[in-house]
């Protein structure tokens, strides 16, 4: 079942968020450092249906969610490259990653990032990961195709 309306038919939306968890994470600090308000945080024991592990401190790239996830990378990167050496040194007492996603009403989601959005990985000594997530009725098509696929191999065996 191919896509007939185009490429640019299934809903598609992307996001890079900058994270920085443990204990005793200092979020006046950061924030005061790096010259940005976070869009999220919180303190170890608050709740969201249980107490959390680790204070979080979190600034999502302020880009509209359509565009390309190298974009939010992008922007993110042009945000803290000049604080390179501070979260360097955050990382010997905390976590500090980039949590980047896609989401997809398709099923059959997939992204390509350019080389060129890969630099602010490699200076922070991070890795790069995407979360593909897909919605209900993505995964669920998914499923059925997967399948399908599967019967029409045990049909030719």
């Amino acid at each position: 079942m191919g896509n007939k309306r185009g490429k640019d038919y299934y809903d598609k939306k992307y996001w890079a968020t900058l994270r920085i968890f443990g204990e005793g994470v200092d979020h006046e600090a950061i924030t005061a450092t790096l010259g940005l308000e976070p869009t999220y945080m919180h303190k170890q024991g608050d709740r969201f249906n249980k107490p959390y592990k680790y204070d979080m401190w979190q600034y999502t790239a302020p880009v509209e969610r359509t565009q390309p996830l190298e974009e939010h990378i992008q922007y993110l990167w042009e945000q803290i490259k000049a604080h390179k050496e501070y979260l360097l040194e955050l990382k010997e007492n905390y976590t500090v990653d980039v949590f980047c996603a896609y989401e997809s009403d398709s099923g059959q989601a997939g992204i390509e990032i350019p080389y060129t959005c890969l630099e602010m990985f490699t200076e922070l000594q991070i890795p790069f990961g995407v979360s593909i997530l897909l919605n209900e009725e993505a995964a669920e098509q998914s499923l059925l195709e997967a399948r399908k696929w599967q019967k029409r191999i045990k049909y030719k065996r």
